[in-house]
């Protein structure tokens, strides 16, 4: 079965400094029909303005991945980490038993955009931590690049949950093929850009939930960048 979930259906909070979609329910957009999918919990594609972003808050008991599209996302943390995820890097946080970050876009004149993305754990109680990797646009290019797995495979980064990313940029001739397990979920989010996926033409935001299918199949990208979710059921 596969469902498609339009761009425009997304619940949206604007907030000046912050324009925010919200794939499932969070903060106060509340869908009882969208409450994640799987171990799935939130896809939220911000918008931060230059010199803004989100005061210092908690978290715990969520992997919390940070894909960054455009500009660069800055934080700091209680462990004392620190750093900017730039374009092309992918950063795993381990809430664990508690984190208290802040995250902003430091550069002038340059909106930050990015996709925050919460999935639950394999365990309650983990250890905090933090991994942020790079992967370049020829990895990218044409292919669905692992980006995030449970054992870090293929350089990927590690979760620590049943779940699994791969990130891929179309467009043109490019396609792509994915054997897929039935007895899971699979969620493909478009980042940007236009996309068939299996027969379903996407626009930028647009989203397709597949549970029982066994092919995932990508061609027509026009500038296409998406992110495809292994998921546990």
């Amino acid at each position: 079965m596969i469902t498609l979930r339009k761009s425009e259906d997304r619940g949206y909070a604007d907030h000046g400094w912050l324009k925010s979609f919200h794939t499932f329910s969070f903060a106060d957009y509340h869908d009882p029909a969208h409450m994640g999918f799987g171990n799935l919990r939130v896809i939220n594609e911000d918008r931060i303005a230059p010199g803004t972003g989100f005061g210092t808050h908690g978290h715990r008991d969520m992997e919390i991945v940070s894909y960054v599209l455009e500009g660069g996302l800055g934080h700091k943390d209680s462990l004392g980490t620190g750093a900017t995820i730039q374009p092309g890097e992918v950063q795993r946080m381990t809430a664990g038993t508690g984190v208290r970050h802040s995250e902003f876009n430091h550069a002038e004149g340059q909106t930050t955009h990015f996709m925050q993305i919460w999935l639950l754990p394999k365990a309650a109680g983990l250890a905090p931590g933090y991994e942020q990797k790079a992967f370049s646009t020829e990895e990218k290019r044409g292919k669905l690049r692992l980006v995030a797995s449970p054992e870090g495979r293929d350089g990927a980064v590690t979760l620590n949950a049943d779940a699994s990313i791969r990130a891929g940029l179309f467009d043109g001739d490019e396609s792509a093929e994915l054997a897929l397990n039935p007895a899971r979920k699979t969620w493909v989010h478009l980042a940007r850009g236009k996309l068939t996926v299996n027969g379903q033409q996407l626009s930028a935001g647009d989203a397709l939930a597949l549970t029982g299918e066994h092919q995932l199949e990508i061609s027509g990208g026009q500038g296409a960048e998406v992110l495809v979710f292994d998921l546990a059921a």
